[in-house]
């Protein structure tokens, strides 16, 4: 007889939040529910929104963009920056890239091996590179 698991339903969620050293609040444990129990994935914060006043959770626009943020400065969440007025907020924060269908406005992943980024300046005095992220802008037939 396997053993019943008998943990609480947003445990693994607020694991991540402590380990990241934000405080679990209702709206941040739910918010993180919906982003990190499905597999990765990128939303935007009108997408979040929806996903979440369709799950009845109550929590504003300006609250989903406040608890993305404090995500991504946490480390659990990467920004993805698409054109001025729009971002998307990737769960997968291993080195990656990202292919971007203008008409769709979706985003794929690209394995971060699959590109090759040669013959960068040197960065400016006293800072080093993080990391580079590519955006493949993509039109669909």
């Amino acid at each position: 007889m396997e053993p019943i698991n008998r943990t609480r339903p947003y445990s693994q969620v607020l694991d991540r939040l402590r380990a990241a050293g934000l405080r679990p609040t209702r709206q941040r444990l739910a918010l993180a529910k919906l982003l990190f129990d499905g597999g990765d994935c990128h939303v935007t914060a009108e997408s979040l929104h929806s996903r979440a006043t369709a799950a009845n959770i109550r929590v504003s626009l300006a609250t989903v963009y406040n608890t993305l943020h404090q995500f991504t400065v946490s480390g659990l969440l990467r920004e993805i920056v698409v054109d001025a007025a729009r971002s998307y907020f990737d769960t997968n924060i291993t080195d990656h890239h990202h292919f971007y269908l203008e008409s769709s406005g979706r985003l794929e992943d690209i394995p971060g091996d699959r590109i090759v980024v040669a013959n960068l300046p040197a960065p400016p005095a006293g800072t080093s590179i993080r990391r580079i992220d590519v955006v493949v802008r993509v039109s669909e037939k």
